[in-house]
């Protein structure tokens, strides 16, 4: 392991941050000061609390156009697209901070003579925060911003890939004139982000990633008995009905594969498609995918951009190529893609046909700008396929006839169940997964029950 940390930009190769990875006696103090800045927050009126962070993304989108930038040039969002973060964070933090009143308010049984009782929510502690680079601001947010809320002190560990978040966030905060120690980041070795897991002074651990990831989080967090909220992997399909609006099925599905390059964990990597509309739905979606313009990200008129780095672009190559030599159909020609070869980050995108579930490209996580496309001859036939997966993060339904939807999203093994729409997180809804998608909720009124634990007051009053 490097004495730094290094980030590396998928747009051009060049080196775009370099940071000390924090030292044990940094990692020592962070703790301490979080512990100690909580017993102060957490008797902060909740109004004073949201006041705060409101103030925080008011500071925050006023940054905007430096902070897409710095998205661009990290992970390698389209330019076009990257200020769409900042929308979105201002979007969930918003509603949280709404919602917090009714998020974080005591719970009253009804009135028994004789006693007052009721439940108070009271914060954990310290939550530990571990983001990922994909959505960089949106993931974090989804655990920071409740957890704050709550009277909990915050401590944020961000990916190497995109440090700056942590730092802009820490920015915003600071400014907002939070207490110094309720929020801070640690740029942190995979070595120390366990250690930190492990110390007793972190009381809930909050992780965005991949399913190993997960895994380790709670290996290393047994025997603790702490909150533990793991929001993984997905392989998220999408059935196109018979009854479809084709058009805005193929706008939107195909939308939901391709955005941020595929790379999301809740994006649209398998589509199935009634076979009474295949045909026309296969013809306007290789239109579609053909108009993406692949190039650097930081061009205002590029639609796809590089995905994370070039290990990544090889692993989709390789699940596409082992699809074609199992029979699939590639609809895009890479050789159209000049930026696209063997090596690099730039990754034509890709549709194809004749798949089935023996192909990894239908079963493991792609995180790339690749989607199959399965014919089916009915719903109970869609719904067998969608099912068969070991994820369960979003499903998602495109017809006219809603009741019939709903009956069928009622048999979905997902967190979230869409019709007509997909890869978008409401924040007055919980977002949670199922199966090897994780455990634990994020957004909406349910959202603060990680970062709380349930105290019962009991008062006889006659004696």
């Amino acid at each position: 392991m490097s004495e730094s940390l290094t980030t590396i930009s998928p747009v051009d190769g060049s080196v775009y941050v370099e940071r000390p990875w924090a030292t044990p006696a940094r990692i020592d103090a962070a703790l301490d000061l979080a512990r100690d800045a909580r017993r102060a927050w957490r008797d902060t009126p909740l109004q004073e609390r949201q006041a705060i962070c409101s103030r925080m993304v008011d500071a925050f989108v006023a940054h905007r156009d430096g902070i897409a930038a710095e998205i661009c040039w990290q992970m390698g969002r389209p330019i076009r697209f990257a200020g769409g973060e900042v929308n979105g964070l201002e979007e969930r933090a918003r509603t949280m901070i709404r919602l917090a009143d009714e998020g974080l308010a005591p719970v009253r049984p009804p009135q028994k003579e004789g006693f007052r009782r009721w439940i108070q929510r009271e914060p954990v502690g310290t939550v530990f925060v571990i983001a990922p680079w994909n959505y960089p601001y949106l993931t974090a947010i989804n655990a920071v911003m409740p957890a704050i809320l709550a009277g909990n002190a915050v401590v944020l560990k961000h990916s190497a890939q995109t440090p700056l978040c942590a730092e802009r966030l820490q920015q915003a905060f600071d400014q907002a004139g939070l207490p110094e120690g309720v929020f801070q980041y640690l740029h942190l070795t995979h070595a120390d982000t366990e250690q930190v897991i492990r110390d007793g002074r972190v009381d809930h651990v909050a992780f965005t990633g991949s399913v190993p990831g997960g895994r380790m989080v709670e290996r290393v967090a047994a025997g603790r008995f702490i909150g533990v909220g793991l929001e993984l992997g997905g392989k998220d399909p999408a059935y196109i009905r018979a009854d479809a609006d084709l058009e805005q099925a193929v706008e939107t599905a195909l939308d939901g594969a391709f955005f941020n390059s595929g790379q999301s964990c809740c994006g649209i990597e398998r589509i199935y498609v009634h076979q009474s509309v295949y045909d026309r739905f296969l013809e306007q979606a290789v239109a579609w995918v053909a108009a993406l313009k692949l190039g650097r990200p930081d061009d205002p008129d590029t639609t796809l951009g590089p995905v994370v780095r070039a290990a990544a672009a090889d692993f989709v190559r390789g699940q596409v190529d082992e699809a074609l030599a199992a029979g699939a159909v590639a609809h895009i020609d890479p050789a159209d893609y000049p930026l696209d070869r063997p090596g690099s980050p730039y990754l034509a995108p890709q549709l194809l046909t004749g798949v089935d579930h023996s192909m990894r490209v239908m079963t493991e996580e792609s995180f790339g700008p690749v989607v199959g496309v399965q014919k089916v001859a009915s719903d109970e036939e869609a719904v067998a396929l969608m099912n068969d997966s070991v994820y369960g993060l979003t499903a998602a339904l495109f017809t006219r006839d809603y009741d019939r939807g709903i009956e069928l999203g009622q048999r979905l093994e997902a967190g979230t169940f869409f019709i007509n729409r997909c890869d978008y997180l409401d924040p007055e809804l919980a977002w949670t997964g199922v199966k090897e998608s994780g455990r634990g909720c994020t957004l909406s009124v349910l959202g603060f029950e990680a970062f709380t634990r349930p105290k019962s007051f009991h008062i006889k009053t006659a004696i």
